[in-house]
């Protein structure tokens, strides 16, 4: 579990093939690796992977051809989010996050909002039509493994309108203020939603 606090920016530096998936070995800031051990899960652009070695301030992982197919910013090198896995007795400053990617959506909209006293920014996403359902405003969604608040929702036939305000801070410390229009994202829906979603399922029939 996860989440959705950003701990380090690191750097993909290699990708290679491997079976019909990759080897990737990511660069951390120092330090960041000195409470992880071998076979610890570690959130990568909001995706859950496992460290297979660990050598100072680097470490391996192996991402199979499915992972590679429903995420995106895994296959080259990078800059890349991270976040270690909790602990049970972690402050839990985002919103629990599973690391399991949902959908990919499209930023249709990057700017800074005009005349805004603390220099937010509006970041505008199409995700896909069937998480609509899992969208609420004021809810939460992970962006490339960011915890973040829907502000707004607007749903079409063909996709779900979601607006989220960003703080610089949130920019500074994540992959996010590198984003623009037309680029790829990886989503997360709300892990409760998912529950009551599944159980409203499970009772109608």
């Amino acid at each position: 579990m996860f989440t959705g606090i950003i701990t380090a920016v690191g750097q993909i530096k290699s990708a290679q093939a491997k079976g019909d998936g990759l080897h990737l070995v990511v660069e951390v800031p120092d330090t960041y690796l000195d409470d992880v051990a071998l076979g610890d899960s570690i959130a990568i652009q909001g995706a859950c992977m496992t460290a297979t070695s660990l050598d100072g301030n680097q470490f391996s992982l192996d991402i199979s051809r499915e992972s590679l197919n429903k995420t995106v910013g895994l296959d080259q090198v990078g800059p890349v989010n991270l976040e270690k896995a909790m602990r049970l007795n972690d402050r839990l400053g985002g919103h629990l996050v599973s690391g399991h990617v949902d959908g990919i959506g499209e930023v249709m909209h990057f700017s800074q909002v005009a005349d805004d006293a603390y220099g937010s920014w509006l970041l505008r996403i199409a995700a896909p039509r069937e998480l609509a359902p899992f969208l609420a405003y004021k809810g939460s969604i992970v962006v490339n493994g960011v915890s973040l608040t829907v502000n707004k929702i607007e749903d079409s036939a063909s996709n779900c309108i979601v607006d989220i305000n960003i703080i610089p801070h949130t920019l500074e410390n994540t992959t996010l203020g590198r984003l623009q229009q037309g680029d790829a994202v990886n989503l997360e829906i709300d892990l409760i939603a998912r529950y009551i979603a599944r159980m409203l399922d499970a009772q109608a029939k």
